[in-house]
């Protein structure tokens, strides 16, 4: 896959604060006169927004291999309607999670096999990966608390603590397999704290 320096993802537990990441960066980036566009995964789009609910709905129980499919069918129309037509209109995309969730949550917390997973990507997104992602590092139950006093409960917040330390394990995994890309960043301290940290990183990457 290749790299779009205009494309930017945001990864990490539940409660690790990227929503409000990527606000803060696509008003630091836009305050310096770039065209930003903001969406998130699963959905982005009409489809994918329906296709969103099926996925956290917490009374939908799911087969991994069914809530695996899902993803990649709304990551499809989302490359295809969003990402894709904003990077060519030179746009910086930031999302809020792409690949390397389904990587840590469908393979690493779930048990799908990787090599299934890369596969998919290399038919859904065969050229594209994010030139840069952040992935924000926090203790599950302290992020697990965050949304709970968020009033923000879906399927996946109902897992167990054991499901969301192999996720939070599986995006190291991950971020050690591609340093250069992935960067680290601690999300236990203030939201301003970890936006100064990013937009530092962002800025060191560009040049």
């Amino acid at each position: 896959m290749s790299k779009a320096k205009g494309f930017i993802s945001f990864e990490g537990i539940e409660g690790s604060g990227k929503s409000t990441q990527v606000k803060a960066l696509a008003e630091y980036l836009r305050a310096k006169g770039h065209n930003v566009v903001e969406t998130a995964e699963p959905g982005g789009t009409k489809i994918g927004n329906k296709i969103r609910q099926l996925l956290l709905e917490p009374e939908n129980h799911m087969d991994p291999m069914a809530e695996l499919l899902l993803y990649y069918s709304s990551r499809a129309q989302h490359v295809r309607e969003i990402i894709y037509p904003a990077i060519i209109d030179n746009s910086i995309v930031i999302t809020d999670r792409f690949i390397d969730s389904t990587i840590a949550y469908q393979g690493y917390a779930r048990g799908i096999d990787l090599d299934l997973i890369n596969t998919l990507n290399n038919i859904v997104v065969p050229d594209m990966k994010p030139f840069l992602t952040f992935l924000l590092d926090l203790d599950v139950e302290e992020g697990l608390s965050r949304n709970r006093r968020a009033q923000k409960e879906d399927r996946f917040e109902l897992e167990t603590i054991k499901f969301h330390n192999r996720v939070r394990k599986g995006f190291h995994q991950i971020a050690a397999e591609e340093p250069k890309r992935i960067k680290i960043v601690d999300a236990s301290v203030s939201a301003e704290d970890v936006s100064r940290k990013v937009i530092e990183i962002l800025e060191k990457s560009w040049h």
